[in-house]
């Protein structure tokens, strides 16, 4: 785990928001800086998605900005304007789990929202996660048990970190994928690799980078994160656009249509199995939904 570098500032050390001896971690304050920017735009954007009319607000009125304006955000949750203000502005000021429910209510945040804001506040909702990247060697014979049905391993940043020889054959051959590229966000929005297409891709798109947009909130002063983020958004316009929206997801089961140019279209159900929750590492899993996808899934495996 890398060393944080300290320096002086003005005779008092800061470690972790307590002051005590003179010094001051970069880390500490890269981290803190990086979570009110995030936690301003994530504020802003779940306010401007709230039609006045909607929590009892006259529509009339003229209105800088869609949405529902701060004033009213801070009346509706029982807070201080000037308050209010602040926290979405990113200034560092102390925060309480009360307010923050008010908050979450008050913008009709969802169970995942509500946690992505509680995490890019600092307030904890439970163990914190150690890190953690070693992959147990038994998870390569299970899935290698798994075929015909394919089958990868991710950690929370959507690296790969471990396939079968069914996912390769049947929806992208990962082998022949340079190892610095195996991650399904560079896969999907950048990389000319993908050769599998997804027929209802836009939702995959969306949902994939709300699930990177939720699981990032964790990681957001570290520099692998910072670097995948920063080269999505330089080569993908499209991934810009969805950053955007701030939106978030959390891993579920699904049911997706893919084209194979070998076999046409295959129905299948995409399962998330934990690996390790405390490193965040899961497998998902495809398999079949009808028969005859079944018999494809043959096809393409033991051909």
């Amino acid at each position: 785990m890398p060393v944080a570098t300290d320096k002086i500032a003005g005779g008092s050390v800061v470690s972790d928001g307590i002051v005590s001896d003179g010094i001051v971690s970069d880390s500490v304050v890269s981290d803190k800086d990086e979570r009110r920017r995030e936690l301003s735009a994530f504020l802003r954007s779940r306010r401007e998605r709230i039609q006045p009319e909607e929590v009892g607000f006259a529509p009339g009125g003229r209105r800088r900005t869609p949405g529902l304006r701060r004033e009213e955000v801070a009346q509706l949750a029982g807070v201080g304007v000037t308050w209010y203000t602040w926290l979405e502005q990113g200034r560092d000021i102390n925060v309480s789990a009360q307010v923050l429910e008010a908050i979450s209510r008050t913008l009709r945040l969802d169970r995942l929202e509500r946690n992505h804001l509680y995490t890019l506040a600092g307030i904890a909702l439970g163990p914190g996660k150690s890190d953690c990247s070693a992959l147990p060697g038994s998870v390569q014979k299970m899935l290698g048990q798994l075929s015909p049905y394919p089958a990868l391993v991710l950690n929370s940043r959507y690296d790969v970190l471990a396939f079968n020889d069914s996912y390769c054959k049947v929806i992208l051959d990962l082998d022949a994928v340079p190892l610095e590229e195996r991650n399904l966000l560079w896969l999907t929005f950048v990389s000319d690799e993908w050769q599998c297409s997804f027929v209802d891709g836009e939702a995959v798109e969306q949902h994939l980078v709300a699930g990177y947009r939720a699981a990032s909130a964790e990681h957001l002063s570290e520099p692998s994160w910072q670097d995948l983020t920063e080269r999505l958004l330089a080569s993908s316009p499209l991934f810009a656009e969805l950053w955007q929206r701030y939106d978030v997801a959390a891993p579920s089961s699904k049911i997706k249509v893919l084209g194979n140019e070998r076999v046409g279209i295959l129905r299948m159900e995409s399962v998330s199995l934990w690996v390790s929750q405390v490193a965040r590492m899961r497998m998902i899993t495809y398999t079949p939904v009808d028969e005859e996808t079944e018999s494809k899934l043959h096809t393409l495996v033991n051909c």
